[in-house]
């Protein structure tokens, strides 16, 4: 029996000024599949889904959806019509309740002469939250005081509907724990399986796409490079025929690190001592220089925080950060005694996203380029150049606005200001999220390199394949507190990790 076709897009081609993010793309999804999009950063493989979805125009190009032609004005039309689209980056309203976030757009159902019944609302919220298994969130608390996690799972809800037809999950399981993204499989699933409708689900993690795609489309450049169908994905071969259909090029098969040498120098380039804020209790650990050490666990056992804390943004009720003798109090403190941050959530607290990329870039290393009282253009232009450089970020030059970027170019950004200032000590929470294999292979080579160099990383992951490719030491964390720690080895496995997580 021929798969039924739901939507289709013919010539699709976008410009931003003088850069073609796609060119000319024909694309098409049938009902009951999971399709896959799959490729570098700036490939055009969210701009596609973004135009179907009505978050922006195409250049030129036709679009059908259900047998009738389709040029969405808006999101919030296409979402009544049966597309949507659930994004990256945050996307919750700020200082109102879960339910006013769920129902946004759709006050008129509980409202009557003009008052909205919030009584009403609260409980048809923890309705829908309790059906999609998503229990411990509650609809009259506010959206502020949930993780960056719980605020995405809320997202979700807001875009699935009775009407929903093909939803578009555009990297959000970078931003998910392993429970929410348990919850978000077995939606695509039921969506596709059950009901007959389509799922896109973009993605830079191709194990996650190899398991729960059902289709794969593979972009470079703005152009299609290849669609496999579930036997072509399950070749033996596949894994390489795919990053080479997105790369262009065979990038070998060095990932992560190879040796098993977990030896730094003597010297503790940051310590935190008996550190008490939060729910964190008496928290200690030395982190030398050479050394990378890896903090790992389940979304909101307390790693983030330890991060926030070893950066100067947490006060702290007890306890203290040290560097070279020196206490870290707040971020100034952090930057001027060498230390940089690599936020997991980079559009809030990375990032000037009205800011260009050169700004972005150069903007920790600002005293390191005055000169007398003044500091020399040409000198922030040859700082910013090296970094877009070296990290081939995908933009015209260094004038354009970080906002414009894909999320994997925002990451190299908020990278690349750290390597331009080079900090002896950097914390990174969630480094690779949003990065495709490409860079990700270069960001480890990178980070390899800065052991060597004797500089001192702490790296904070949900991804435990990274932590044991990368660290030389890693910290486990559950509830707040330290369940194992475990050194580098051949031997060391997932499952040997997992227990003392959950």
């Amino acid at each position: 029996m021929p798969k039924e076709l739901i939507f289709e897009a013919k010539g699709m081609r976008k410009e931003f000024g003088p850069t073609v993010a796609l060119k000319d793309v024909d694309f098409s999804l049938y009902r009951g599949e999971i399709r896959g999009l799959i490729g570098e950063n700036g490939s055009g493989k969210s701009t596609i889904m973004s135009i179907a979805s009505g978050m922006q125009p195409a250049t030129k190009g036709t679009m059908v959806f259900k047998g009738a032609d389709w040029n969405p004005h808006n999101m919030v039309e296409a979402q009544l019509h049966g597309i949507s689209m659930i994004l990256q980056e945050a996307n919750t309203i700020p200082g109102v309740t879960v339910a006013q976030n769920i129902f946004a757009g759709h006050e008129d159902e509980f409202s009557r002469f003009g008052v909205i019944n919030m009584k009403k609302m609260y409980q048809a919220a923890d309705e829908v939250l309790a059906r999609f298994g998503m229990d411990w969130i509650h609809g009259r608390d506010l959206i502020d005081r949930y993780t960056f996690e719980d605020r995405k799972l809320v997202e979700l809800v807001r875009c699935v509907t009775e009407d929903t037809e093909i939803l578009v999950v555009d990297e959000t399981t970078t931003a998910l724990s392993l429970e929410g993204r348990a919850i978000l499989y077995k939606l695509i699933h039921k969506m596709t399986e059950e009901e007959n409708k389509a799922v896109v689900f973009v993605s830079h993690d191709m194990d996650e796409i190899l398991e729960q795609c059902t289709a794969l489309t593979v972009l470079r450049d703005g152009e299609i490079k290849g669609n496999l169908d579930r036997a072509a994905m399950e070749a033996p071969d596949a894994v390489k025929n795919i990053r080479y259909m997105m790369v262009g090029r065979d990038i070998g098969e060095k990932y992560y690190r190879e040796d098993y040498d977990a030896s730094h120098l003597e010297e503790v380039a940051l310590e935190l001592k008996n550190i008490t804020f939060g729910n964190i209790k008496n928290f200690s650990l030395k982190l030398h220089k050479g050394e990378i050490l890896g903090l790992g666990g389940l979304s909101g056992c307390g790693m983030h925080d330890i991060g926030h804390a070893a950066y100067g943004l947490e006060k702290l009720d007890s306890g203290r950060v040290i560097r070279k003798g020196t206490e870290i109090r707040n971020p100034l403190d952090a930057i001027e005694n060498g230390i940089g941050y690599i936020s997991k959530n980079r559009d809030s607290e990375a990032l000037i996203l009205e800011g260009s990329i050169q700004d972005n870039i150069v903007l920790p290393s600002i005293p390191d380029l005055e000169k007398t009282t003044f500091i020399r253009p040409l000198d922030e232009k040859k700082m910013a150049s090296a970094e877009i450089k070296r990290f081939r970020i995908k933009c015209r030059n260094g004038s354009q606005y970080v906002n414009t970027l894909s999320g994997g170019n925002k990451q190299k950004v908020s990278f690349a200001k750290w390597t331009a200032k080079g900090s002896d000590v950097i914390i990174m929470d969630c480094p690779t999220r949003g990065v495709d294999i490409g860079v990700k292979q270069a960001m480890y080579g990178l980070i390899e390199e800065m052991k060597k160099e004797g500089k001192a990383i702490l790296m904070i992951s949900e991804e435990l394949s990274e932590l044991i490719g990368m660290c030389d030491k890693l910290i486990i964390m559950k509830d707040f507190k330290v369940t194992k720690e475990f050194t580098r080895a051949a031997d060391l496995k997932q499952t040997d990790i997992i227990e003392y997580m959950i």
